[in-house]
């Protein structure tokens, strides 16, 4: 098998291990939104774990940017409104994320294996969502 079919399985494989260690260990789900929105309103005796999730998610950015880079699209150019798109396409994350009581990580990782009727139709609204957003995009506009 090819690199380009290996990693995303491998990555996959290590993600819902990742999320079912969490969940057996400490009985919480790793939904990004929840995880990381927490650490804004914290929690006493709830913050470490937090803390650690999102220091392993930094570092595995930091550590596929240093021995793959090619994984990462090209940066948005600020002279095309790059960076007020990409802050605003981050707000609109964050705002879908407490509309649907949680992100597409939590719902669609951790809900739809769990059997959660509400992450299944959540995660179909996102990926429907998206597709319906790259059409217009690239066809449309």
């Amino acid at each position: 098998m090819t690199a380009s079919i290996v990693l995303p399985l491998l990555g996959g494989a290590l993600i819902g291990l990742s999320a079912s260690l969490l969940l057996l260990a400490n009985g919480r789900v790793a939904g990004i939104s929840g995880v990381v929105g927490s650490l804004l309103a914290p929690v006493r005796g709830d913050i470490a774990w937090r803390l650690l999730f999102f220091a392993g998610l930094f570092a595995g950015g930091l550590l596929l940017a240093r021995f793959l880079p090619g994984a990462f699209a090209a940066p948005l150019s600020p002279s095309a409104g790059g960076v007020w798109l990409l802050a605003g396409a981050g707000l609109l994350v964050g705002f879908g994320s407490r509309l649907g009581n949680g992100c597409t990580s939590g719902h669609g990782v951790c809900g739809i294996s769990r059997g959660s009727v509400r992450s299944i139709s959540a995660t179909l609204t996102f990926m429907a969502t998206g597709v319906l957003t790259v059409f217009l995009v690239r066809h449309v506009l």
